[in-house]
């Protein structure tokens, strides 16, 4: 009758807890309301587990999709996370201070070691994430994210272009999205030339400064959309004779934000206990996939 008091229980209580916490949306007072522990009981007991973090262990697969990106939370924590497409949970992950080449190419390599086959890498235009996948799995396919690319260039040519070329142009971006089959691609690119041979005379223009000898691409904005869509061109539409890729990384772009919308509410955390955090936060969400 008196089982409250046992000190596994209650450390199976304080997990229970730790976990509402962790994954959920409240607060350490609803969870004190809603427990029947004190604020200050709770708040010792999370930040006892924040010290620490969970050990990791990689779902084994044969072969990955995966989906690459990388987000920052409070004091510089930047998390890059490897998410497998294919069972939709998170495969690794690196807590670091940015999207590093070195520590990327060293996460896939060690991903290769476990006899896992990486497929295809989707990602955005990061440079780093680039170059590290294709030093470290040169025969995986590299699809660029089709939202990135189009959130970029429409960016650059914002919601009203001035000119007919960015009106043009940002009518092309915008049709990225319902590009599905082999002539759809084709279409797309031919029209891309099309504009690029109406207007390429006027976004080479330039403007002077004589005064300071200096110059710059009058248009530089829808220039720069172009040369965007250019260089992305060959990594676009892979996925279209590649089913199992996927065309953008919107996925974990909604994954990080419910990490965000959680974090937000337990600030002041220190740089530590953040890290241990995303790393409790990473844990609890695949033992939730595995049980699925």
């Amino acid at each position: 009758m008196f089982t409250h008091r046992r000190k596994d229980v209650s450390k199976g209580n304080r997990f229970v807890w730790l976990k509402w916490w962790i994954l959920g949306k409240q607060t350490i007072k609803q969870i004190s309301d809603l427990s029947g522990y004190s604020e200050r009981q709770l708040s010792r007991w999370f930040d006892e587990y924040l010290r620490s973090y969970p050990e990791w262990q990689m779902q084994r697969r044969e072969k990955v999709n995966l989906l690459i990106d990388g987000t920052w939370f409070p004091n510089r924590v930047c998390l890059v996370l490897y998410r497998d497409e294919n069972i939709k949970t998170t495969l690794l992950y690196r807590i670091t201070d940015d999207e590093w080449e070195e520590e990327i190419v060293e996460d896939l390599i060690n991903i290769q070691n476990l006899g896992i086959e990486i497929r295809s890498v989707t990602s955005d235009g990061g440079k780093n994430i680039i170059k590290a996948v294709a030093k470290a799995c040169p025969n995986a396919i590299r699809q660029r994210c089709l939202a990135h690319i189009q959130r970029e260039c429409n960016t650059w040519l914002t919601q009203h272009p001035q000119s007919e070329a960015g009106r043009e142009l940002k009518r092309l971006v915008n049709m990225i999205s319902k590009v599905k089959t082999r002539n759809d691609r084709l279409q797309w690119e031919i029209f891309l030339e099309q504009w690029y041979q109406t207007y390429k005379d006027w976004i080479t223009k330039k403007s002077f400064k004589i005064q300071s000898h200096t110059e710059w691409y009058t248009h530089k904005m829808v220039r720069k959309s172009y040369i965007h869509l250019k260089h992305a061109l060959p990594n676009m539409f892979l996925f279209i004779d590649n089913p199992d890729v996927p065309r953008t990384t919107n996925a974990l772009e909604s994954f990080f934000g419910h990490m965000y919308e959680n974090i937000s509410l337990h600030r002041g955390l220190s740089k530590t206990h953040c890290q241990n955090h995303v790393k409790w936060y990473l844990y609890f969400r695949n033992q939730s996939n595995k049980q699925k």
